[in-house]
């Protein structure tokens, strides 16, 4: 009963990172494609801007989901970092280098300074969630076991492919949607119909891929297609499709706090789907969740760590993010947002 528990926390913490650190990633892939110095100047800063007041809160969840996952499945944590330890030692460089580059592009005087920067902190921002992606398809193709020994096929084969495509579309998706909002928020019209347009691209992108992954998981992860299309896996991804629909339909309209709601209901849906799927195993068909659970006390203390944990941590963050939305930590000014005539 207390490793279910758990899981299910693990997985509100992959939900979690995915939807609020996939936002900041969305935001660098339209960094890095924003275009040249003039054009892309004045999206750029508004990403600057959106991105520095809660960028680095966004990481506690990944780490959160870390600590549970050594302290509570072991023998989880060790299969995948033992067996994919490439593509996640590659998504971990992209962290930093993505931190670094975001980190130092603003205070950087140079113009040379800031575009290498700039290219850091946007390329990491697409290779991270592609190699965390492709990690995840590895799991879920039923490639990843206790004393799989780590190689390229473990994470590079079909299933991982898509979902680390997917991934990447993922973040693009919530980045748009969030910044069409930050746009509204400083009174920049043109940029809200920029990111909205971006929205709606990326939104019909992942619909695409969704339908692809649905072919190549039938025939490459045939344990995890059949949770998604059974149960409660398809429950949830009904709601997302619902949710898709909802965000097209809102962004179609004046886009308000209610798109990034339906937004962040599209991925958190996904991924609780997945977790539906391959329920009752961590790695499909290999490990189920009471074989990779650590000791009963381990767990039960784990348990009452993470709620202190969350009562402490969680007022904090919440009341971080409705500042940040009412733009209340930093505002921009006329000149960096004005139109050039």
């Amino acid at each position: 009963m207390t490793a279910d528990l758990i899981a299910v926390v693990l997985l509100l913490a992959v939900t979690a990172y995915a939807c609020a650190g996939g936002t900041d990633y969305g935001a660098g892939f339209w960094d890095l494609t924003a275009g040249g110095t003039e054009r892309g100047r004045r999206p750029r800063r508004l990403i600057d801007q959106a991105m520095a007041p809660v960028w680095e809160v966004n990481n506690v969840w990944l780490i959160f989901l870390l600590v549970i996952m050594w302290t509570g499945f072991p023998v989880l944590f060790q299969t995948v970092f033992s067996a994919m330890w490439l593509p996640l030692a590659l998504a971990a460089v992209g962290m930093v280098l993505r931190g670094g580059g975001f980190a130092l592009r603003k205070p950087t005087q140079r113009l040379a300074g800031r575009r290498l920067y700039g290219a850091v902190f946007a390329c990491a921002s697409l290779v991270t969630p592609f190699f965390l992606g492709a990690a995840v398809g590895g799991v879920a193709s039923e490639r990843v076991a206790p004393g799989t020994e780590a190689s390229a096929d473990v994470w590079a084969g079909p299933t991982s492919v898509v979902f680390g495509l997917v991934a990447v579309a993922t973040t693009a998706f919530l980045g748009a949607v969030f910044l069409t909002g930050d746009a509204r928020r400083f009174d920049a019209p043109d940029l809200v119909g920029y990111f909205r347009r971006r929205a709606l691209a990326s939104l019909a992108v992942l619909t695409v891929l969704a339908v692809v992954t649905g072919f190549v998981t039938h025939e490459d992860a045939p344990y995890v297609w059949h949770g998604l299309t059974h149960g409660l896996g398809l429950f949830f991804v009904v709601v997302s499709g619902a949710a898709a629909l909802a965000t097209a339909w809102l962004l179609l309209r004046t886009p308000g706090t209610w798109v990034r709601v339906t937004a962040v209901g599209v991925v958190a849906c996904v991924i609780v789907a997945w977790g539906m799927a391959q329920r009752p195993y961590l790695l499909p068909t290999s490990l189920t969740v009471s074989d990779a659970a650590g000791a009963p006390a381990t767990l039960t203390w784990l348990a009452i760590v993470t709620l202190v944990a969350l009562l402490v941590v969680m007022p904090a963050v919440v009341l971080l993010y409705r500042l940040d939305a009412r733009g209340e930590l930093e505002e921009l000014s006329d000149s960096e947002l004005r139109k050039p005539e």
